[in-house]
């Protein structure tokens, strides 16, 4: 025997780490030696790191915080020294990481903010490695759901939408339909669709368009005018079944397509007038020329309003023609004595609907020889005459306005002139009384035939100057005989005329701005 000691079975570190052995030597004579042997057991790196999760959160709500912790593990090896020494590690995540909580446990958080509508679940891997040599790593995974929050309003499929219906159309007819979509799940993504008023002053929507809340159908509950209504706008909203409700509008247009439901309207010449109009030609009038125009309208639209003009019948139908687009009436050849002073029309109004509708229009037509005021009718006669009157009424006007215009001036003119008189007057003296018992005195001594009363006017510093009487403006006075029998000549100078001062004379040389004479203007 050679005392070697073998390992009999796999050793375990994480077992028994150390093994105490007696060991017996015996020889040939029967003695013996008893040993202990102490066996220690080396450890290897052969456990792999184990993941102990505490706690986890899934589904987790898309409005969820940073920093949320999502799960909760620890990790473990029972290798020991280098070879239990372990690290962990996220795979490729931008929106979760691994935090240290305490010793070996790690905290699984969020780092932004989550979109279930961008990503609905993660796949989270982690890996924890010792660092034994070689390395041994343990992965494991966490499926994070993420929940949905009402974070998202419907969207329509078109910003507006454009919807056709016919005119008289019968109720409750389909005319299109709107859709919308949310981006959410469950109830928040269920999407009630409603009418809303246009203006926020109105209370209620139109009445007569209904949308289906479930499909959006879009329905016209009455039949419609073209003439009276061409187009119609409502709002419909898009409603989801989130709490609080989210909502978008749109706008749908419904226009209304022109059926040919109206027949022509003849506006001249006038037809309910009996009889009916007629119209002048003189039998002078050349090929072509203009004898009325038809005038009509019709309420429809588009080609459904084009009109053409027929000659339905006539007295003679080889003496005029209708214009097919224009409804005038012209002459087709000259008109002979042969002819009917009197000629009568009937011309058909038709539209270019499907099928055609129709007016007809009726005149008469008079063929005169010579065009006299008798013929004329007495309708057009009283406008001539209302235009005559109008034009002599304005003619007075005019003059009345001209004539007090120039009146105006000349009263302006004349007004200027006289204040500019009076300024260059200057102070006036007026002198009656003297004046008038000194001429008194010189006709009662012979020297005047009648006693005068004159009204002197004098400017400042005349005083001293001579006084000479010039001859009155009127010379045709009849003369007088004084007492002594002698005439009185309209050319010779008064006598001095005794001065009430006390000096005998009235010596005044400047002649007077203004005087009278027996009460007659003198220069």
């Amino acid at each position: 025997m050679s005392g070697e000691i073998r390992v009999a079975k796999p050793l375990d570190f994480e077992a028994t780490q150390r093994y105490d052995l007696s060991v017996r030597a015996t020889d040939g004579g029967g003695l013996s030696a008893l040993c202990k042997v102490l066996v220690e057991v080396v450890d290897v790196n052969d456990n792999t790191p184990e993941l102990v999760v505490s706690s986890f959160s899934s589904p987790l709500p898309e409005n969820a915080e940073p920093g949320t912790v999502v799960a909760l593990f620890a990790v473990r090896d029972r290798d020991s020294g280098v070879n239990g020494e372990i690290t962990c590690a996220l795979e490729d995540q931008l929106s979760f990481s691994l935090r240290p909580a305490y010793k070996n446990y790690y905290e699984l958080v969020t780092v932004s903010t989550l979109d279930r509508e961008e990503t609905a679940q993660y796949l989270l891997v982690i890996t924890a490695a010792d660092s034994g040599s070689p390395p041994l790593t343990t992965t494991q995974t966490f499926t994070v759901d993420i929940s949905d929050v009402n974070d998202n309003a419907p969207v329509f499929n078109q910003t507006s939408y454009t919807m056709y219906v016919r005119e008289n159309n019968i109720p409750a007819v389909l005319v299109g339909a709107v859709s919308a979509v949310d981006s959410d799940a469950g109830p928040n993504a269920k999407v009630i669709y409603s009418l809303r008023p246009v203006h926020p002053a109105e209370r209620d929507p139109c009445s007569c368009i209904s949308v289906n809340s479930e499909n959006g159908h879009v329905f016209v509950l009455r039949p419609l005018d073209y003439e009276q209504v061409r187009q119609l706008e409502v709002l419909v909203s898009a409603t989801d079944g989130g709490s609080p409700p989210l909502s978008t509008n749109v706008t749908v247009r419904l226009l209304v397509v022109d059926e040919n439901d109206n027949a022509p309207v003849v506006l001249h010449p006038a037809q309910d007038s009996s009889p009916p109009s007629s119209e002048l030609v003189p039998a002078s009038s050349e090929v072509g020329d203009l004898v009325t125009k038809v005038v009509a309208i019709d309420a429809d639209s588009g080609q459904n309003s084009w009109l053409s003009f027929h000659l339905l019948r006539a007295t003679d139908p080889g003496l005029f023609t209708v214009g097919t687009q224009n409804g005038e009436i012209r002459l087709r050849r000259p008109v002979t004595e042969r002819d009917a002073m009197k000629q009568k029309l009937e011309v058909l109004v038709r539209d270019n609907g499907r099928p055609p509708l129709s007016a007809t229009a009726a005149l008469s037509v008079l063929l005169l020889n010579g065009l006299s005021q008798e013929h004329l009718p007495q309708q057009e006669v009283a406008v001539q005459d209302e235009d005559s009157s109008l034009t002599i009424y304005l003619i007075i006007s005019l003059v009345f306005v001209s004539l007090l215009f120039l009146t105006s001036v000349t009263a302006f003119v004349a007004c200027k002139v006289c204040k500019g008189k009076e300024l260059k007057r200057g102070h006036v003296l007026y002198s009656t009384g003297n004046l008038q018992s000194s001429l008194a005195d010189g006709a009662a001594a012979g020297t005047l035939p009648h006693a005068y009363c004159y009204e002197i006017n004098l400017t400042t510093g005349s005083g001293n100057s001579e006084f000479k009487f010039l001859r009155p403006i009127l010379p045709s006075l009849p003369p007088q005989h004084s007492g002594t029998g002698r005439g009185f000549d309209d050319t010779e100078d008064f006598p001095p005329v005794p001065n009430s001062m006390g000096d005998g004379a009235l010596d005044i040389s400047s002649p007077p701005s203004v005087g009278h004479f027996n009460g007659l203007p003198f220069n």
